[in-house]
């Protein structure tokens, strides 16, 4: 059955036959098992991007602060997806699009602003990926042979042709299949190798500095500016895209994969963002290998994972963009079909050329990852869901709960103004001490 012909048809919904609408689509939806998106989740949640929050999360926040912080942004971004994901089917249709469901519920204003938020949202992400796997490649090439010849730009181009190869080859998210399971090992060997090395060199070094760096004022901006980062930590900012994957019943199972991802899925990237602080203090690298000490191989393996990982993941926050052009233009059949697959060269790979040139251009990780939790994370994991579900569910609730919901919108909203701010302080001092194509 094909996206068209599903229109309309009849599921069963917590035991009731309900004609639920489902609009229409090139990629597959409701196919796979609620195990299969927990690890599309947790793959997420583990990417390179954890090798990173020693140095972006820890060392602004210190100790107490960022453990706390960790703490309380898995409990409020928990709570916030499932608001998300309880939506999926609300007014008798299937929001298979973050978009969608804006529209469903403010109009088609709030469909066009949410697109444009997701659209940067995972923009900025995946540029944040080349970025990753770019620093792998070098910090691999620099293992070996550090004379310079091959420089930051040049690895972020390799990396982007890569990535490219990559989004050609699999046609939608559902089609990662046995990519799952290779990202997991992948995160694992990386994850591993930090642990172990870091433990190792925390065990041998002197007393280490926790204090947080900086004057008041620097203090002020780098601890907002990490407050995105937490956020940015544990949101996708498209959760109905891989709900619309899972089968029915959709939100009993996505509940299955957002406990799962909240729970054992965050355990690795608690263990190696601690322990990577806890061995380096406050001159933890942003990117968590360069600071470890260890074999050649072991550290040329673990920066390899990295990269491939990075691959992975670009993938599955692609994706939305990915379905938008495959549906626009109607590409739909066997994926090696010579006009499917030469829609997929010039799409993907012109998405993907961009990111490689913006991720170039600019390659500081940290400002990244706090622009996009300022400008798009907070707004659409939070701001959003919390007066989405508000909206939806107003006739249903309390005054207490109404307040609450009202609560939630009004200090993320000051949160987001504030941690923008900060971060496109960082990216303007960044811009100053580093060129642009800047070898890191």
């Amino acid at each position: 059955m094909n996206a068209t012909e599903a229109m309309n048809r009849k599921v069963n919904v917590r035991g009731d036959d309900v004609d639920i609408e489902i609009p229409d689509t090139a990629h597959q939806i409701s196919s796979d098992s609620w195990f299969q998106v927990a690890f599309v989740l947790t793959t997420g949640i583990n990417s390179a991007y954890v090798l990173g929050y020693s140095g972006t999360v820890m060392v602004p926040l210190g100790w107490v602060g960022g453990v706390v912080g960790l703490l309380l942004a898995t409990v409020i971004s928990l709570y916030a997806n499932t608001l998300v994901a309880k939506l999926h089917e609300f007014g008798g249709k299937r929001h298979i699009r973050y978009r969608d469901l804006a529209g469903f519920i403010y109009g088609r204003k709030a469909y066009h602003l949410t697109w444009g938020l997701q659209y940067v949202n995972l923009f900025m992400i995946n540029c944040g990926f080349v970025i990753l796997a770019g620093s792998a490649l070098k910090a691999v090439y620099v293992l070996f042979r550090d004379d310079h010849t091959i420089k930051l730009p040049h690895c972020i181009a390799i990396a982007g042709l890569i990535c490219a190869v990559f989004a050609i080859g699999i046609p939608h998210l559902s089609a990662l299949g046995v990519w799952l399971a290779v990202s997991t090992i992948l995160s694992l060997i990386y994850i591993v190798v930090a642990i172990v090395l870091s433990v190792r060199d925390g065990v041998k070094a002197p007393a280490r500095d926790y204090e947080i760096q900086g004057s008041s004022l620097s203090k002020l901006f780098t601890i907002t500016g990490a407050a995105a980062n937490l956020v940015f930590a544990f949101n996708t900012g498209m959760l109905p895209e891989i709900q619309a994957t899972v089968r029915q019943p959709v939100v009993k199972n996505m509940m299955k994969a957002l406990y799962f991802q909240f729970t054992a899925g965050v355990l690795p990237m608690y263990a190696v963002t601690f322990i990577g602080y806890w061995a380096y203090g406050s001159s933890t690298s942003t990117y968590l290998l360069n600071s470890v000490n260890g074999p050649l191989w072991v550290k040329a393996l673990a920066n390899v994972s990295a990269i491939l990982q990075s691959v992975i993941s670009l993938h599955i926050f692609a994706s939305p963009t990915y379905e938008y052009m495959d549906t626009r233009f109607g590409i739909k059949g066997h994926p090696l079909a010579l006009r499917n697959l030469l829609f997929r060269i010039m799409a993907r790979g012109g998405y993907i050329a961009v990111s490689t040139l913006i991720s170039a251009l600019l390659p500081f990780l940290g400002d990244f990852m706090s622009l996009t939790g300022a400008v798009s994370t907070f707004p659409l994991t939070f701001i959003l869901a919390n007066h989405m579900y508000y909206k939806a569910k107003n006739n249903k609730l309390r005054p207490l709960q109404k307040l609450w919901h009202w609560l939630n919108v009004v200090f993320f909203s000051l949160m987001s103004v504030a941690a923008a701010i900060a971060a496109l302080r960082l990216i303007a001092l960044d811009s100053k001490n580093f060129h642009v194509f800047a070898d890191l």
